[in-house]
């Protein structure tokens, strides 16, 4: 008889979704927006939309958008690599992914960033096989020890050699995307049971403003037409290359992504697209976007309900930091924002593990923010009305009650009612100093160490193994690059 309430968070009323998605058509049909890309041109030319080929800018009309969002579809559904589960990308299913994609990693023995190498990457993907908060991969640290011409494809690589779970991912090069795609058909078994049962989700960002690259748009069709879903992560910066007022932002947030939307079902009718973004406020102080300011998370919030009332599945980069370590900058910023990102509903939050403006990993903060994520679902379960009467038959008429510790009442709901962490200390002072003394960053530390000692390498057939390292092989020896680094057993699990 579970009759919980989940809670929930709105920025916008219902009318001002409405007007932010009214200005965004007007938008597009009167500013247009600028397409580098020749087919997805074409595709929008070829509807009968007004275009100015030598500025390479598409007018696309009121019309053609809601044509286009009938047949996107409102859920997406991913699939883990070798287990089959499912993933729902939808209604306000909440998944938690680490933030991608990081260029450095932020070093436990000397607390300095540096850059990260293929044992990293690997370590990460090993750890975030353990955190049971954590539903997604995503190819969150771009590996220094390879060459940058295949660093797109060599992330996702070895995550299929690793992971069991589905992974959010993108490209640097338009080379390397049908590469990456024939790697997960490889794991899948073919393009049509890629097709049938996703595996990936490549994430595609216009620029800002109203901009689609030759890189995205292609990406967006290729996606579209194989059947991929594709993430749209509009990533306007409100006072630099967006409007400063967070509404504003918002409109030309949605115009973006509805372009996109419109590219990738042109191409396909039906193709599933994920709404997002990684839109942020300019600060005019340090000429920086800080993703873990309080009004960037306004915007990831107030723009997943304009996502959610388009029908639309939605992703968003939140619950991260721009503090340099994992202190309480990072506590404070990446809870603020994972708890509201998990009371608007977003449906694929990435952000755990990620510090310092949306550039570094750290696999302590994983482990932390893990138990925060963990915080998160607890709250969104509510408060829930278990049994009838809720309390009354624990109360005998006239006789003090009963000692609740030991009672089996205690037993039968204490662990469904209370979340418990693995980091989070809430010893006596004694005990704590008794076990060492040590802050959240240790416990973290050894944590990690515990998790990937555990770690079990999913069942990845041999033939799949070695077809991987086929199709790798070949895309490096194309950047001049003989040999891929060996992948080695973790060295943070002793």
């Amino acid at each position: 008889m579970d009759e919980s309430i989940r809670p929930k968070v709105r920025f916008l009323s219902d009318e001002a979704a409405d007007r932010v998605i009214d200005e965004a058509l007007e938008l597009l049909g009167t500013a247009g927006v600028f397409l580098e890309d020749e087919t997805a041109f074409r595709l929008i030319e070829d509807a009968g939309q007004r275009v100015d080929r030598p500025r390479k800018r598409a007018f696309i009309g009121r019309a053609l958008v809601e044509a286009c969002l009938k047949t996107a579809p409102s859920e997406v559904r991913l699939y883990g690599l070798q287990d089959g589960k499912e993933y729902l990308i939808g209604g306000d299913e909440v998944h938690f992914v680490p933030g991608s994609a990081a260029v450095r990693l932020l070093d436990p023995e000397t607390m300095r960033e540096r850059e990260p190498v293929t044992s990293d990457l690997a370590d990460l993907y090993r750890l975030v096989e353990t955190l049971e908060h954590i539903d997604l991969q995503s190819t969150a640290l771009v590996s220094a020890d390879v060459p940058r011409e295949v660093a797109d494809c060599y992330r996702l690589y070895l995550g299929l050699l690793i992971a069991s779970k589905p992974f959010i991912t993108g490209i640097f090069r338009a080379e390397s995307l049908s590469v990456m795609l024939e790697l997960l058909e490889v794991v899948r078994g073919g393009s049509a049971a890629l097709e049938a049962r996703p595996a990936a989700v490549f994430d595609a960002c216009p620029s800002s403003p109203l901009q689609w690259s030759g890189l995205t748009a292609r990406s967006l069709v290729e996606c579209a037409r194989r059947g991929v879903p594709s993430g749209l992560v509009a990533m306007a910066m409100a006072g630099a290359t967006s409007p400063v007022t967070l509404a504003g932002t918002l409109v030309q947030h949605t115009a973006e992504n509805l372009a996109g939307l419109v590219i990738a079902q042109l191409a396909r009718p039906g193709a599933p697209v994920i709404f997002g973004g990684s839109s942020a406020v300019f600060d005019m102080h340090k000429g920086t976007a800080p993703l873990g300011a309080v009004e960037t998370q306004m915007l990831a919030c107030a723009s997943s309900q304009v996502g959610k009332r388009l029908n639309l599945p939605t992703h968003y980069y939140i619950g991260l930091s721009d503090s340099k370590l994992v202190d309480c900058q990072a506590g404070l910023e990446t809870a603020a924002g994972a708890v509201l990102a998990g009371l608007a509903g977003i449906n694929v939050v990435s952000g755990p593990g990620m510090l310092d403006l949306e550039s570094t990993q750290s696999l302590e903060k994983l482990v932390i923010d893990n138990d925060i994520c963990g915080h998160v679902r607890r709250l969104l379960a509510g408060v829930a009305l278990r049994e009838r009467p809720l309390a009354l038959h624990l109360f005998g008429p006239g006789t003090a009650p009963q000692e609740f510790l030991t009672s089996p009442h205690t037993r039968q709901w204490h662990r469904a009612e209370q979340h418990t962490s693995a980091v989070i200390d809430r010893d006596v002072y004694g005990t704590w100093l008794n076990a060492g003394g040590k802050d959240a960053f240790r416990r973290a530390r050894e944590e990690a160490a515990g998790r990937l000692a555990a770690y079990q390498r999913p069942g990845l057939e041999p033939e799949k193994a070695r077809e991987l390292g086929r199709v790798m092989a070949a895309y490096a020896r194309q950047a001049s690059c003989e040999a891929l680094p060996r992948l080695e057993p973790s060295r943070q699990a002793g």
